[in-house]
Formats: structure tokens, C-alpha cells, sequence
């Protein structure tokens, strides 16, 4: 994870809901395959958009009250989110070209 950042529910409002510009919010579990399959084209775009695009990583597991939050029900669900404020999301495991879209398209 050494181009997204953890986020927890202590710390969303503060790295995400407060964040100008794009973030993007991987909502995952260590148990969960589909989410082991696509962290890695998470990972390589969040390193290709460092700089334009901030890349978190959600534990639902840990973090329930977020998850709940957002009507998280099934993992993996990704959402973006622009000055703050929800726009987007994609769930289940995805190709790379069409996550990279959703980036491409919000960034």
C-alpha cells in the first residue's frame, strides 16, 4: 500500500471528506477475494495519479460505521469523491481499463 493511504472511520472526514480535489476510496476486506484481485490496479493507479488523485483504503471490517455510512453492501466498492462530496462508484472486481475510465473521467 505504498501509494494509497488507510483510512479508518476516525480519520474519513479528515482525508476524504475534506480533501480538494479527487479521492478515490477503496472499500475492502483481508477475507474478500474479489478485493485481493483488483488492489493491485488500485495500487498501479493510484501511483500513476499520485499528485492529481488521492487513493485510500477502506477495511470494512475495521471500519462498519463508514461502510454503513455509504450503503456499502457488498465489497469490493470503490467510491470517488470530488471536493468531499460523493459522485461516483464502482462495484465488484473490475478490469483495470474500466476503473482507469473512472479515473481518467473524474481527474
Amino acid at each position: 500500500m505504498a501509494n494509497a493511504v488507510e483510512v479508518r472511520d476516525d480519520s474519513f472526514a479528515t482525508e476524504i471528506e475534506q480533501h480538494q480535489g479527487l479521492a478515490v476510496v477503496d472499500f475492502w476486506a483481508t477475507w474478500c477475494a474479489p478485493c485481493r484481485m483488483i488492489a493491485p490496479i488500485v495500487e498501479q493507479l493510484a501511483g500513476e495519479y499520485a499528485g492529481t488523485v488521492k487513493v485510500a483504503k477502506l477495511d470494512v471490517d475495521s471500519n462498519q460505521q463508514t461502510a454503513m455510512r455509504f450503503n456499502v453492501r457488498s465489497i469490493p466498492t470503490i467510491l470517488f469523491f470530488k471536493n468531499g462530496k460523493l459522485i461516483d462508484q464502482v462495484v465488484g472486481a473490475v478490469p483495470r481499463p474500466a476503473l482507469e475510465a473512472k479515473f481518467k473521467e473524474h481527474a
